[in-house]
């Protein structure tokens, strides 16, 4: 392998260099759409190239793909009693959130009720009262 008998110094490598620059790109319009485009390239907004269509982009009768599902993989023991937990716990969830709905109604209706009735006085010293005068 080569190895440098010295080192090359920063003027001599920017000497070498000076001829390394970068060029702008060819830019042209697009005879289709008008837009700037590379020369000798497809144009990115209409996909045209030299007057004939290449890839179409504004196609408005472009098919969706539908995406087939694909059959589920042989589950394994241990993905199954997952599973089947997952679900149980899911029904334990959705049991809890029912029975407190149902308490919840209860009480509503309770307190309905209770605001309709008029409230008796049932205090013993009422009721002695009562048996009095009759």
């Amino acid at each position: 392998m080569a190895v440098p008998k010295k080192r090359t110094g920063k003027s001599a490598q920017a000497k070498r260099r000076a001829n390394w620059k970068a060029t702008k790109p060819e830019v042209v319009t697009c005879p289709n759409c008008g837009e700037f485009a590379l020369a000798h390239t497809v144009c990115t907004a209409c996909g045209y190239y030299k007057g004939k269509p290449v890839s179409i982009k504004d196609a408005p009768t472009v098919e969706e793909v539908i995406e087939e599902k694909k059959p589920a993989k042989k589950s394994t023991k241990k993905a199954a009693k997952t599973e089947e937990k997952a679900v149980e716990d899911v029904k334990a969830v959705e049991e809890v959130k029912e029975e407190k709905a149902e308490k919840s109604a209860k009480e509503t209706k309770e307190e309905v009720a209770q605001e309709k009735k008029p409230a008796k006085k049932s205090t013993k010293k009422a009721t002695k009262s009562e048996e009095k005068a009759e």
